[in-house]
C-alpha cells in the first residue's frame, strides 16, 4: 500500500508544466473573409500590402512528463476541436513553464 502512494507521488513529481502554443490558420485556397476585409482597410489607410490572413493562436497551460507528451496532447486537441483538418493547418510551439 505505501509502495503504491509512492510511485503515485513519484509520478507526480514526475511531470512538469508546459505551455502548448498552437496556432491555426486556413489551408491556401481557402477563403479568408476577414483577412480579406482586413487587407482591404489597411490599404484604405495608406499601407502598402499585398494581404493579410487571419490565425487564431491558443495558449494552452497543461501538466504532463514529457516535451513528448506534451506535444502529443497537443496534437491530440487539434485533431478533435482546435482544428478542421479539411481547412485548417496547424502548428503546435511547446516550452517548459516555470
Amino acid at each position: 500500500m505505501i509502495a503504491k502512494a509512492f510511485k503515485s507521488i513519484l509520478a507526480q513529481a514526475k511531470r512538469m508544466k508546459y505551455r502548448l502554443r498552437i496556432e491555426v490558420s486556413l489551408k491556401p485556397g481557402h477563403s479568408d473573409p476577414e483577412g480579406e476585409t482586413t487587407a482591404q482597410l489597411l490599404k484604405e489607410l495608406g499601407y502598402q500590402i499585398e494581404t493579410a490572413n487571419v490565425s487564431k493562436i491558443y495558449t494552452v497551460t497543461l501538466d504532463a512528463g514529457s516535451k513528448k507528451e506534451a506535444e502529443a496532447k497537443g496534437e491530440e486537441m487539434c485533431k478533435r476541436l482546435l482544428a478542421n483538418p479539411t481547412k485548417d493547418n496547424y502548428a503546435v510551439t511547446i516550452e517548459e513553464k516555470r
